[in-house]
């Protein structure tokens, strides 16, 4: 395969460059690592131990009001300092068919045990309507 002059000038010109760069990285000396003074925050564990697991919350069933299951807790969003958003799985049959449309966690109603989640006034056809949900990263 013969390359055109043009683009066998660039692969050596972009050869050259990397092959500076790593000798560049590798000359470096390394640098000094200047502790960072870390405030080490108590926690009431007694208070963290009533919250509910996100791996024991996902998965389960959805329902509404009416008791009628209408998705599956499919994942957890959070942000740097809080839930976001609870993603549920509605629709299909096994999976098949199914897709994943977020609700505000705030929304959803967890009982004590962590083993019932209620969205009041929910539907499976409501939440069928709203737009597909689909992770960026």
């Amino acid at each position: 395969m013969k390359l055109h002059p043009r683009s066998a000038a660039r692969s050596l010109v972009f050869a050259g460059v990397m092959a500076i760069a790593v000798a560049g990285f590798l000359a470096v000396e390394p640098s000094r690592v200047l502790s960072q003074g870390v405030a080490m925050v108590k926690v009431d564990v007694s208070l963290v131990a009533k919250g509910y697991r996100a791996s024991k919350l996902i998965g389960s069933g959805v329902v509404n009001d009416k008791n009628e299951k209408i998705g599956t807790l499919d994942d957890i969003i959070i942000d740097h300092s809080r839930v976001m958003a609870g993603v549920l799985q509605v629709g299909g049959f096994l999976g098949i068919g199914s897709r994943r449309v977020a609700v505000p966690y705030e929304d959803l109603q967890i009982d004590d045990t962590g083993r019932k989640i209620v969205l009041p006034e929910a539907t499976r056809e409501e939440l069928q309507k709203l737009a597909e949900f689909n992770y960026e990263s």
